[in-house]
């Protein structure tokens, strides 16, 4: 069997149920939302995130991409384009594939500069709408790299949808929220935080609060790149004995 046979061989399956029919409809509804809350503000020229610092690494790049005038408003249309695409039935697949670069760009940047705002939701939007892309495999299968000849009854049409609820892929993606969210509370030594409060109570009660105090006013003080106060960080001694 081809890879394009097994493809559409998967497809009618996931499509074949009804609870993977709910969960596609959970994931345009809470993309939408998404997109159009954070786009709507770019469109009334708002900044978005206002709350925060603008020395924090993400708070620079927001304060920048505010003031860059109409192409901050053209990502805000964008984004409520998309949004309302996936709301709609006969367009979800072009929302889908038109959402997914943008989400792909937030989630690489809020790992780029360890921002909690996204690091969490960002990785999950883009899973969604990886799995939304799929959803509508049959829409968009011509435009990949495969052979995609008819043979005729090799691919059965599903008649009526499967009540079976598929109890491993929804393991499945509980286990990826819970490998995202152990990955972000292990997969970093030290984040920035919001504040420079948060920032420094992540150091309280170890042996690296002043080079913790050092690294937190690097970034919400004095506004250096991350990078830099990382590498300032890394190289500061530990602490004599840990303050608590």
């Amino acid at each position: 069997m081809s890879i394009s046979s097994k493809l559409d061989q998967l497809h009618l399956e996931i499509t074949g149920n009804k609870w993977l029919h709910y969960f596609a409809i959970f994931l345009r509804l809470a993309l939408a939302f998404g997109f159009i809350t954070s786009g709507i503000v770019k469109i009334i020229g708002e900044r978005f995130a206002s709350g925060l610092s603008v020395n924090h690494p993400m708070g620079q790049y927001l304060e920048a991409l505010h003031h860059t005038g109409f192409y901050y408003t053209f990502i805000g249309v964008m984004q409520v384009i998309a949004a309302i695409l996936l709301l709609v039935p006969r367009t979800v697949a072009l929302g889908a594939l038109l959402y997914f670069p943008v989400i792909l760009n937030i989630c690489v940047l809020s790992y780029a500069v360890r921002f909690e705002g996204s690091i969490l939701t960002s990785p999950l939007m883009v899973l969604g709408s990886l799995f939304l892309i799929f959803w509508n495999y049959d829409k968009i299968k011509y435009i990949l790299p495969f052979d995609h000849t008819i043979v005729p009854n090799a691919i059965p049409k599903q008649k009526k949808l499967s009540n079976k609820f598929p109890a491993k892929f929804f393991l499945g993606v509980l286990a990826t929220v819970i490998a995202i969210i152990l990955f972000i509370r292990f997969g970093f030594d030290i984040m920035p935080r919001n504040s420079f409060k948060d920032c420094n109570s992540e150091f309280v009660g170890t042996n690296r609060t002043k080079a913790g105090s050092r690294f937190c006013d690097c970034i919400h003080k004095q506004g250096q790149p991350l990078d830099s106060c990382l590498k300032e960080y890394n190289k500061a001694p530990d602490d004599s004995i840990p303050i608590k």
